[in-house]
């Protein structure tokens, strides 16, 4: 019995998402380790070194580093839909 064409579709999709979840791995990202070592410095001016303000502030640097890697991420999908990569 023969697959309809809806299911080939299926499970054309399902493959495609299995593949880019196993490719995919955050801890590779160099602004993963950015921001980890952002948030141990941090730590350490504020708790070791007593310095409140100064570690404060570099404990800002963390989610600073995520929200422009997700900005240049966005940037790169939606160059991808613009040169007309569908996502259906």
């Amino acid at each position: 019995m023969a697959l309809s064409n809806d299911d080939e579709h299926g499970e054309e999709l399902e493959e495609a998402k299995e593949s880019a979840e196993a490719a995919f791995d955050p801890m590779a990202e160099p602004v993963v380790f950015a921001a980890i070592a952002s948030i141990a410095f941090s730590w350490y001016l504020y708790y070791i070194k007593g310095d409140k303000t100064h570690g404060l502030f570099v404990g800002l640097w963390a989610p600073t580093l995520f929200g422009a890697a997700n900005y240049f991420k966005n940037l790169r999908v939606a160059e991808k839909l613009d040169a007309g990569l569908s996502f259906q």
